[in-house]
């Protein structure tokens, strides 16, 4: 009797695991809940300013019309104490940098952390950083480009974060860049954000749903074999570049590819690809072709033309928020 309840146990608990593995072989799966997601910002709050990455110089003004614009949404801006240092590349010593964005991380009466600029520099503290207090009270992380690497990183941790503009982005007058102003307003305060793509003839149709990830290429490819690379199983990646010759992208996607980057993945955002570099030997097709050329074995859907990256129209978008992708010809929409 003791020995048919055990087989009739043992029966029953592989029936109700193997859907569990089917599902994670066929990678059709997605994810039916984002990852957590900090509190969005209402008037009052307040947004840290630090520059964990490139240095600042000149860069005063920006710093203003950053603080201009928070005031103007009714927030508080806190600048870190280091934000305009200088050491050598980089916007203060890497203990410095790392000061600055762990105060932020610890200090509760701030709602957001708000990348001052890119460049280089976020890898180089990512491993000073303690997460504890952050896990407990969870803001929102603003940037792009070299800030991809603590997108990453806080993707990892089971948290959304925010790619969008940086405070030198504000360069010009914001008028210039109502778009990409309004759109990270909008995901800050907790607004939809709703995409229609323009139409590519690249475009790779299709639907597909997951949580949107990514962010700048090379620092994607970077922090491969990581504890920061990303999960892309059942995922939307978003990918974006500036400055780099197409050889060094197909190279960095190959890279990723051989890395098992694209096989769970369920579709493929391509945002700018800015200031291509022209090298001596022609390559001989375009941007889009080359990135096709590097996916055509895989059925997901790619849609091109998001206006999102190194130009000034750079629209924000929420990562580790699960998204319905449909691509066509004519247009390519997510919300």
């Amino acid at each position: 009797m003791l020995k048919n309840s055990f087989f009739f146990i043992l029966i029953c608990l592989v029936i109700s695991c193997y859907p569990k593995v089917i599902k994670a072989q066929n990678n059709t799966l997605t994810p039916v809940n984002s990852l957590k997601q900090p509190p969005f910002l209402k008037t009052g709050d307040t947004v840290a300013i630090v520059a964990p990455a490139g240095i600042l110089k000149n860069r005063t003004a920006e710093i203003q019309n950053a603080k201009a614009l928070l005031k103007s949404w009714g927030l508080h801006a806190l600048v870190g104490k280091h934000v305009f240092n200088q050491a050598q590349h980089f916007a203060g010593t890497d203990a410095e940098r790392c000061e600055d964005f762990q105060n932020a991380l610890d200090n509760p009466k701030v709602s957001a952390i708000w990348c001052a600029r890119g460049g280089y520099g976020s890898a180089r503290i990512l491993d000073r950083l303690d997460w504890s207090k952050f896990k407990l009270q969870p803001k929102w992380i603003i940037g792009y480009s070299d800030i991809t690497a603590l997108l990453s990183e806080t993707y990892n941790l089971g948290f959304q974060s925010i790619h969008g503009m940086m405070c030198t982005s504000l360069q010009d007058n914001i008028t210039s860049i109502p778009e990409t102003v309004s759109s990270l307003k909008n995901a800050l305060f907790g607004n939809t954000l709703s995409y229609t793509l323009p139409a590519s003839t690249y475009n790779k149709t299709g639907e597909a749903s997951g949580l949107l990830i990514g962010g700048n290429l090379t620092i994607l490819h970077t922090m491969l074999g990581s504890k920061t690379s990303l999960n892309t199983s059942g995922s939307i990646l978003f990918i974006e570049e500036i400055g780099e010759y197409k050889y060094h992208i197909d190279r960095m996607l190959r890279s990723l590819k051989r890395a098992g980057y694209f096989e769970t993945c369920n579709g493929v955002i391509i945002g700018d690809m800015t200031k291509i570099k022209k090298n001596s030997t022609v390559w001989g097709t375009s941007i889009e072709q080359l990135i096709l050329d590097v996916l055509s074995e895989y059925s997901f859907p790619i849609a091109f033309r998001m206006k999102a990256g190194h130009e000034k129209d750079n629209r924000a978008m929420i990562f580790g928020k699960t998204i319905t992708l449909k691509v066509d010809k004519t247009k390519s929409t997510f919300q």
